[in-house]
């Protein structure tokens, strides 16, 4: 069976090495996005997608535009049976539709819920205790096609959006390979996605998203910093400066008068935010123009 994967971070790059490893395909073209430039320098920088699939030897398509005639003949030219996208972008249907057997995405939530660009982060942000991968076929509307698999993992009391990410990741390989070869057997379900129950979203994530509201209970506040650590992460304003929050802890009941928002600390051990009804403490942070810290590092040279 020949392959085109389509992807770009490295939440990709291990189900494209995974396919390759597997044997049981083979992985004609990637299409990755093209090269930007980065840095004080601005050297152009190639997605992981990219330095993988040439340390491979694979093709590397990176059109600007994906409706290109020149792209979409070239694309055409590697007669793949299959297309495969993980983390990348929208698809026109000229490109989902064009092999025989179509085009598979691998999405990072349990579908239907959290269909959008950040499930990762709103799963966690939400106080989910499960979530999961699910690979799907592409049609029209985005994240609504036709389930082929999922696999659920359980979001524990200490992860954050990094590490189940790392978790999805690894999972989501083993999918993709699994998927692939339950389509070369010709034995695979196509199940419509279960409309009965509310959906929650998971769209894109912006600055001003990341915003810490210090008005909501201490256990949506640390929820919030979990699913958004380490990137984009969280941030409030401390000394009229920008600070980032990175990971915290539920302190005790707020039963004094301090303002919601204001903090306290003894220079030395801790630092404390008031939200509606708890104290949260904070144990990681990074103040603009400074690095990423503990909260006792941090401390030795901060000045309230």
């Amino acid at each position: 069976m020949k392959i085109v994967f389509m992807g770009t971070p490295d939440f990709a790059v291990e189900s494209l090495k995974a396919l390759v490893e597997s044997g049981s395909c083979e992985v004609v073209a990637v299409i990755t996005a093209p090269d930007k430039p980065s840095g004080r320098g601005l050297v152009m920088n190639e997605t992981p997608v990219k330095k993988h699939a040439i340390s491979k030897g694979i093709p590397v398509l990176q059109p600007e535009k994906l409706k290109n005639h020149q792209f979409l003949e070239e694309l055409r030219s590697y007669k793949a049976d299959l297309q495969i996208v993980v983390a990348f972008r929208m698809l026109p249907e000229v490109v989902w539709n064009m092999p025989p057997l179509g085009t598979f995405n691998l999405h990072g939530s349990l579908l239907p819920q959290y269909r959008g660009a950040a499930p990762i982060n709103w799963a966690v942000i939400n106080g989910e205790t499960e979530t999961g991968v699910t690979t799907f076929f592409l049609q029209q509307e985005i994240d609504t096609g036709n389930v082929i698999f999922a696999e659920k993992t359980p979001i524990l009391i200490d992860d954050n959006a990094g590490t189940i990410h790392d978790k999805l990741m690894m999972i989501g390989a083993s999918l993709v390979v699994k998927t692939v070869q339950a389509i070369i057997a010709g034995n695979y379900p196509q199940i419509p996605q279960d409309m009965s129950a509310e959906l929650k979203s998971a769209p894109k994530i912006f600055k001003e998203t990341c915003q810490i509201d210090w008005n909501l209970s201490a256990e949506n506040i640390h929820n919030f910093v979990r699913g958004l650590s380490p990137y984009p992460a969280s941030w409030t304003i401390l000394n009229d400066k920008t600070c980032k929050i990175y990971k915290t802890e539920i302190g005790e009941i707020a039963n004094d008068s301090a303002e919601i928002g204001s903090f306290k600390t003894d220079g030395k051990t801790y630092l404390d935010f008031r939200s509606a009804d708890n104290w949260i403490k904070i144990k990681e942070l990074q103040l603009e123009g400074k690095k990423r810290m503990g909260i006792e590092e941090f401390l030795r040279g901060f000045r309230a």
